[in-house]
């Protein structure tokens, strides 16, 4: 089983990247086709031609016909991501396939939205319908409490996201969870507060005290 690969990132398109392994200098090598979530590649669009690490996953897949089986390793940012994926597949309709192609929002934002029974969020990822984010919410519910939103600020070792696009992720820090805290009370989604602390720390003059970045927030939900 491949656990993680590393190498440079040569391409990304339709769901997949290719990973060159061959070493600096050198001629030959292998090339990996990864495939990838929407997030995932969106988050690694920005890194072509630069070193990239994913944790991997590995399965057959069988074809049209029935009569032959292809190995496919699909890719993510972290261990955490790969542990829900593991998980998301788990559902009634939902195969390796499908879950690359939902998956197109944070970890953290899709197992928040099971957390809430947000079955208006679940439905705006691909392919997912009502009655699939019904199952999912009804199947996962209670048991991704290691991946909701809080977590997303935790900054566990070896879980951390690779920087792959050139961007560092939100600090792991009280800031944000203690902004978090207080925007939910005010009656804030959580999956929305995710991605708008996000934003807000990822400004060059990122607030560094829990009411500025709660105001912040607002501005940027306003549209500011």
């Amino acid at each position: 089983m491949i656990a993680s690969i590393r190498g440079r990132l040569a391409h990304v398109e339709n769901g997949s990247a290719l990973i060159d392994l061959a070493e600096e200098g050198t001629v030959g090598g292998l090339t990996y086709e990864v495939l990838l979530t929407g997030y995932t590649a969106a988050r690694l669009g920005g890194s072509i031609d630069q070193p990239v690490t994913l944790h991997t996953l590995n399965w057959f897949e069988g074809s049209a016909q029935g009569a032959s089986m292809f190995p496919r390793l699909a890719g993510f940012l972290t261990i955490d991501d790969r542990r829900f994926f593991e998980l998301f597949t788990t559902c009634k309709g939902i195969g390796h396939r499908k879950a690359l192609r939902a998956m197109t929002l944070s970890t953290a934002q899709i197992a928040t939205a099971i957390a809430d029974r947000d079955v208006a969020l679940l439905k705006s990822l691909p392919e997912i319908g009502k009655r699939t984010a019904e199952t999912i919410v009804a199947t996962l519910h209670g048991k991704i409490d290691a991946f909701v939103s809080a977590d997303a600020y935790r900054g566990g070792a070896g879980d951390t996201a690779t920087a792959a696009d050139g961007a560092a992720a939100p600090p792991a820090t009280s800031l944000a969870r203690e902004a978090m805290e207080v925007l939910i009370q005010l009656g804030e989604n959580r999956a929305q507060v995710v991605t708008w602390i996000d934003t807000a720390l990822r400004a060059d003059d990122a607030p560094d005290d829990v009411q500025a970045l709660v105001a912040r927030v607002y501005q940027i939900k306003a549209g500011g």
